[in-house]
Formats: structure tokens, C-alpha cells, sequence
């Protein structure tokens, strides 16, 4: 791999996020005066327009590396041995591209670090101006792509991975392309335990290095930690809670002792420092989190009391979380399908089969039970009946409310159309028994009405991932902010048929031939950040936990959305993104992250872009149930 690394630095460098051009959200400080994060004069001097030197470097490269691809992809195996493809000479390879290219390539590359310099560490520092300085000790609690999972097996079979990452890094690619079938093996959890299968043990990375980067040049969680820094913050003060995400909830505290380490990073954080903590979660994080704020209070299991939340939380940051579930995780372990599958051409659909066939990718899914998690919870009363949902638009021809449609109805296979709590029972009926038992058994997708269902759910470890089912903490002091991008499609809805290939192996695929008005092959889209949709990110804070029996102690949420305005020549999106993983490298996520953590998360004011407040409105769960 150390060749592939010299290409990199030698042709493309170290990616980075462009500069916004637009300005960071303004706040007031006590004298009255707003602060601007950085003036709009100093981003725009760091836009730069596409060249056409640029366009050149982008289709030859392509070019090169399209013929590679194409390669890996046919059908004979005699056209490229990819062991033999680990051991060309990629300086050689490089000599051989045109000079003006590689030249064009260092001078894009020069450009981006000269950014990334600029950009990495500006929002602390202008922080830092302020006087703002650490204060509130920060635990972060990453999502599913940031936290990497390494081997420390030692069978036979995992000594060449041992302490190698096999989600997260460079060596996963190695593996799933090299060594498919031992890559799964080790991926897939058993079966029937939901737990290691004999003589594998994978384990999440701990430390920054296993939020930081998913893979090298690809930042997850680094932007935030070079701001933090420069307040103050090192791993005396700030720490990464990384997880197994694989695993259910109730097993991440089973095998990992996980919840039981949480609690304890947070009260040592608050005897060190003397002040509560700082939780900060993205993504499915949130709902690991939701958990462990149950867990860490009830008798048996974490045995903190009902005061404990209040006593080392101080606030708790919500980012891009995924509290009713992302709607894409019901096709992909339904068919092993979701958009980017769905939309693919003909020969990379081929190519894919041929490589990781659908069948293949459902298992896959279906054996990691943490990935169930996010399936949609709520059902009907959140997403829709067969006639209506909350976020239909005008004059849209079909409701978001049938979220599995089927254009030919004739067959078990192939029912009338469904919605949320319909497709749910659809998806049990067709699964594997040891799936529907492992679904069933840890997790609940429900809606308690009255709050004697609220109060009786808290003794249920099934509900506790679930805020529809369960309360927040009785906390008064507890603040909650919730920080997500709007305005990027997302997935709403499908079109199925069946699947009438004899090879394959699995009974229904999403309708690729369709495409119609709102279908784009088979799949209708929405709104939200390009994975969460907007109800998941925004219902909860903008009404659910507003509602008395889910927040009884009237613990205060703050709403902040975020545009998706991207910046067109950043492959990231740029510090204006709001896709729903790039939105950790974004200014002003960055600045409310650091103002919470120094103590000025008061001065915060609510903000809101889209219409989740209207939708909210139109959710069928109410205060006088």
C-alpha cells in the first residue's frame, strides 16, 4: 500500500474542504455586538473557478483509473491479476502520465493545502479571540462510518489482520477486493448470538485515530478536533467514545462493557474538571446515546438513579441524528439496495453483482444487528398513511405515505402497496428466522400514546433506543442542541417488483426501469440531509420532546438547521455543506460545537430553514394522548 501512498502525495496530496463563500452565522455577545466567525471578503478570496487545466487533470486520471476499474470488472479472469496489480511500480506508472497533467495535478494540490491551512484551525482561533476557552469536558460519540474496527483475532485465519482495521482503512478495501469471502466472515456477526462467530474478534478502534479519518484523506471527525484544540481541549479533557456497530445495543454493553465505560469517562471528566460534561453524537450515535441515558439511571443495569443525567450532563449535542431512523436502512436489508445501487448504470450494476451480489449484501446487513437500529420508527403515525404524510408537498403526485409500492400487485411477493408499518410486517415476513427473532427480541419501532405507556416502557430495554416509546431524563438543567443539514434529497420512498432472475436469490428488487416524474429508478426522494430524513433529524426536537410525556421535566431543546449550500468545486461540499457526514468538516457546526463546549451555548439562538415545524404539526402523535 505504501506505493498507492507516494501516487497519492505525489499527484494529489492531502484532500481537503474548500472554502464557503458565504459568512458564518453571526451570535451576540453580552455587549450587544454581533460576531462574525470569518468576513465573507476573506472566504471569497480563497474561491477559485474550475480551470480547464482542471477538467484535462480529471479525465485522464479517469481514464487511467477507468481502465483498471474495467478491467476488475470483466468477466475473464486472465486480464488482470489483482495480486500482480499490488505490485506495480507506481512511480513508473506516474512517469508515464503527461507531465502538464501531474503539474496541473501539484498545482490544484498547492491550492487545497493552502486552504486547509487557513481553514483548519479558524474557527477555534476565532474563538479563542473571544476569550472562549475550554471549559465543559467533551465526549463525542461518533456514527456508523467513523469508527473504524480492527482485528485482534489470532486463529489461523485473522493473523495477517491482526491489529489491522478492517472497517475504516485502506485495509478493509485490501480485504473485501483480495480476500472477499474472509473479509465477510470476519464482518458478519453469528448469526444466532448476535455476538463474535468462533475464532474472530473484531474490536472498535479507540483514541481519536478511530474517529479522525475513515480511510486516509477522507476527515470525519478531524475538523472538529483542530478546533476543539485550540481552546484548549487534548485527551486529558475530550475523548472519543467509539463503538462496535454492529452490535445491538444491549450486546455492545454485553461483550464490550461499553455503556459501563461510558459512564465512567463521564464521571471521571467531571471529578477532573469540576464541571459536567459535554456529550457530542452524530448520526446513529444518538441513538446509542438515547440508550445509554436510560441505561445509565435504571436499577440493574447502569444504577446511576434518576439524578444522575442531571448531575454530570451539562448539555447534550445532537448532530444529524437519526432518532426515527433513516429510511434507506428498510431496502438495503429488505433487498441489499438503496439509491446509489438503484441509479447505478448497467455496467456497474454488473460489475457490482458480480462482485458483491445483492443476496450477499443482505446478509451482510441483516448479520450486523446494530444496522437495524435505523430502520423507520413511529410507523404510520410519523411517515404516512396510503393517502397522506405529514411532508407531502403540493400537487405531488404520490404521497411519501406508501413507502413500498408495487406497480404489479399479484402475488405474496408483491402485495398492494405498503406503508411504513405495513412494509415492517412485509420485511419480517420475508425474512430468515434467526433475523426476525434478533429484531424482535432488542429492538421496538413504536409510539407510546399516554404517558402510563412512557413510564412503563422505561422498564423495557427494547424501548430505550426509541424516543416515541421512552422519555429524555428528568434533567431540568440538561440543555439539548440539535444541529442538522436541510435541503439535500434524500430517500422518501420506493418502487419494487419482483425479482425474476433465476440466478438470483433474493424475491423483490427496487424498480430500476422506472423513472417518472418524482421516480427516479424506482426511488422517490425527499427531504432531509442526503441520508436522514428531515422527520428523523427534526421531529423530536421541534415538537416530539416539546410534547410533556416524552420530556416531563421540561428539559430545553435548541433547533439550529443548516442549508446544504455546497461549494461546487469541493468534492466535500466546503464549509457550507450540509450532507449529513460532511456537515462535521462545516464553519458554523464547528463554531456551535465550541461555544457549547466553552460555556456560551446560551447565547445560541434557534434556527430554522425548512418546514419541519409545519410537518411537525401534521405528525399523528399528540399532547392529549
Amino acid at each position: 500500500m505504501s506505493d498507492f501512498s507516494t501516487l497519492r502525495r505525489r499527484v494529489l496530496g492531502e484532500s481537503s474542504s474548500e472554502p464557503s463563500r458565504a459568512p458564518s452565522p453571526s451570535f451576540t455577545q453580552k455587549d450587544g455586538e454581533p460576531v462574525t466567525l470569518i468576513s465573507a471578503s476573506k472566504l471569497q478570496k480563497l474561491s477559485k473557478h474550475r480551470s480547464k487545466r482542471r477538467q484535462w487533470l480529471v479525465f485522464g486520471l479517469g481514464g487511467l483509473f477507468g481502465i483498471i476499474i474495467a478491467a476488475f470488472f470483466a468477466q475473464q479472469n486472465d486480464v488482470l491479476n489483482l495480486e500482480g496489480l499490488m505490485d506495480i511500480n507506481l512511480d513508473s506508472l506516474l512517469d508515464a502520465i503527461p507531465a502538464g497533467i501531474v503539474r496541473d495535478a501539484r498545482d490544484i494540490t498547492r491550492h487545497e493545502r493552502e486552504t486547509v491551512n487557513y481553514d483548519s484551525f479558524s474557527v477555534g482561533l476565532h474563538l479563542q479571540s473571544q476569550g472562549v476557552k475550554a471549559r465543559h469536558p467533551v465526549i463525542m460519540i461518533p456514527g456508523v462510518i467513523s469508527t473504524g474496527l480492527e482485528s485482534w483475532g489470532t486463529e489461523e485465519m485473522s493473523r495477517q489482520y491482526f491489529r489491522k482495521r478492517l472497517w475504516g482503512s485502506w485495509s478493509m478495501m485490501r480485504a473485501l477486493v483480495l480476500d472477499k469471502a474472509s473479509w465477510k466472515k470476519h464482518i458478519m456477526l453469528d448469526k444466532l448470538t448476535g455476538l463474535d462467530p468462533p475464532g474472530i474478534k473484531l474490536r472498535a478502534a479507540q483514541g481519536f485515530d478511530a474517529a479522525d479519518f475513515f480511510i486516509t484523506g477522507y476527515w470525519i471527525w478531524s475538523k472538529i478536533l483542530e478546533n476543539l484544540a485550540t481552546l484548549g481541549y487534548d485527551p486529558t479533557n475530550a475523548f472519543t467514545a467509539a463503538y462496535d456497530w454492529r452490535l445491538s445495543y444491549d450486546k455492545l454493553e454485553l461483550r464490550d462493557h461499553y455503556f459501563t465505560r461510558l459512564k465512567s469517562h463521564i464521571e471521571t471528566g467531571v471529578l477532573t474538571s469540576g464541571e459536567k460534561v459535554v456529550l457530542v453524537s452524530h448520526s446513529m450515535g444518538s441513538q446509542v446515546l438515547f440508550y445509554f441515558l436510560h441505561w445509565v439511571e435504571a436499577e440493574g443495569h447502569g444504577g446511576g438513579g434518576p439524578k444522575w443525567v442531571d448531575t454530570f450532563v451539562d448539555s447534550w449535542i445532537n448532530i444529524s441524528g437519526s432518532m426515527l431512523g433513516a429510511l434507506k436502512g428498510y431496502p438495503a436489508v429488505l433487498s441489499g439496495e438503496m439509491k446509489d445501487t438503484a441509479q447505478l448504470n448497467a455496467f456497474a450494476v454488473y460489475g457490482l453483482e458480480k462482485f458483491l451480489a445483492k443476496h450477499e449484501r443482505v446478509e451482510l446487513f441483516r448479520a450486523t444487528p446494530g444496522a437495524s437500529s435505523l430502520l423507520p420508527i413511529g410507523g404510520d403515525a410519523v411517515w404516512g398513511n396510503k393517502t397522506f404524510a405529514p411532508d407531502d408537498h403540493i400537487n405531488q403526485t404520490v404521497s411519501y405515505g406508501t413507502f413500498i409500492n408495487f406497480r404489479e400487485s399479484n402475488s405474496s411477493q408483491s402485495p398492494a402497496n405498503l406503508t411504513v408499518d405495513e412494509s415492517h410486517v412485509y420485511l419480517m415476513d420475508h425474512s430468515d428466522i434467526w433475523y426476525r427473532d434478533q429484531v424482535k427480541r432488542t429492538y421496538s419501532y413504536g409510539v407510546a400514546h399516554t404517558k402510563a405507556e412512557v413510564e412503563e416502557n422505561a422498564k423495557d430495554p427494547r424501548k430505550w433506543m426509541n424516543p416515541l416509546e421512552t422519555r429524555l431524563p428528568l434533567a431540568p438543567h440538561l440543555k439539548i442542541y440539535c444541529f442538522y443539514g436541510v435541503g439535500k434529497p434524500t430517500e422518501r420512498s420506493y418502487w419494487y417488483r419482483e425479482d425474476r432472475d433465476p440466478i438470483s436469490k433474493i424475491n423483490v428488487t427496487i424498480d430500476t426501469s422506472l423513472t417518472t416524474g418524482e421516480i427516479d429508478h424506482g426511488v422517490i426522494m425527499g427531504e432531509g440531509d442526503g441520508t436522514v430524513p428531515l422527520l428523523s433529524n427534526g421531529y423530536m426536537c421541534a415538537k416530539g420532546w416539546r410534547i410533556k410525556r416524552y420530556n416531563p421535566a421540561g428539559v430545553e431543546i435548541k433547533v439550529y438547521e443548516m442549508p446544504h449550500e455546497p461549494d461546487r468545486i469541493s468534492p466535500r461540499g466546503g464549509p457550507n455543506t450540509g450532507d449529513h457526514v460532511d456537515i462535521l468538516g462545516r464553519a458554523s457546526l464547528n463554531d456551535l460545537i465550541l461555544r457549547v463546549a466553552g460555556g456560551k451555548g446560551h447565547h445560541i439562538e434557534e434556527n430554522y430553514v425548512s418546514n419541519i415545524r409545519e410537518y411537525s404539526e401534521k405528525v399523528q402523535i399528540h399532547e392529549n394522548n
